[in-house]
């Protein structure tokens, strides 16, 4: 049998340069990534979202971006999997649920089960930071969103994130807005076994970016936690807003205060 027949020199025509090859790659990935994003807009479009809905939804896309092309980056470099048959043919094994410390309960406090959204009409944060306390062992992490993060005894650092609309390290220093806050949100509460969400801040998010785009971040928020199995804790001053304003924010809650 002849040794195989070695080839030198420039690559036949079929094949095309490496640099050719690299960008109809990255071409490639640009043009898939372009009709995904349009494909979801088109999707929450049909589904009757304003306009105002609308960008909430997409600067909450976008403030994830960075960890979803880390993420698939990551998929994309590591080794491929042998398919374990022996696993496939046996039946799955159902995802562990958080199992929350048990502790003596706390006099007078509100316990927030999965679901959950309570608002709570205060001049300032008092009895919502109670019912933030009295349940922040229920869920195995917790995200506050305010201007002034309250002090949680007992809570370590890698169960909190503080998401600080005006400016934290969280956010680059920028202001966050509504759906950039939504963004951050997203991942503690889809994670499972949900998290505590705590809000102080929608006054000054009504203050910045307006009542109705607010009014819509608050329908989101209890939409999310009711989906995620997660638990909604939210202190406002109703003096902030009228009547009927006042009304439109309670709307959405289950329990009012």
């Amino acid at each position: 049998m002849s040794a195989p027949e070695r080839r030198d020199g420039p690559p036949p025509e079929d094949e095309p340069p490496a640099d050719e090859e690299y960008a109809r790659t990255y071409a490639a990935g640009y043009e898939e990534g372009v009709r995904s994003g349009l494909r979801e807009v088109l999707q929450h479009t049909s589904r009757g979202h304003t306009a105002q809905e609308l960008r909430i939804l997409v600067e909450s896309r976008l403030a994830r971006l960075d960890e979803e092309v880390e993420l698939k980056r990551r998929s994309l470099l590591a080794p491929p999997r042998r398919p374990a048959w022996n696993s496939l043919l046996r039946a799955p094994t159902p995802a562990r649920a958080w199992s929350a410390p048990i502790g003596p309960p706390v006099a007078g406090s509100m316990r927030l089960i999965p679901g959950r959204s309570v608002l709570v009409r205060e001049e300032r944060p008092s009895r919502a930071v109670e019912i933030l306390r009295a349940n922040i062992h229920e869920y195995p992490r917790t995200v506050i969103v305010s201007l002034r993060p309250p002090e949680l005894p007992g809570l370590s650092k890698e169960r909190r994130t503080d998401v600080v609309p005006s400016g934290s390290e969280l956010a680059g220093g920028n202001k966050l807005s509504p759906g950039e806050i939504g963004g951050h949100l997203r991942g503690p509460t889809e994670s499972p076994g949900g998290a505590l969400v705590y809000v102080d801040a929608l006054d000054y998010l009504a203050s910045e970016y307006g009542l109705d785009l607010t009014l819509k971040f608050a329908q989101w928020l209890v939409g999310q936690v009711e989906q995620t199995s997660s638990a909604l804790v939210v202190s406002f001053d109703k003096r902030a807003l009228d009547t009927r304003e006042m009304s439109r924010l309670e709307r959405p809650f289950q329990t009012v205060q």
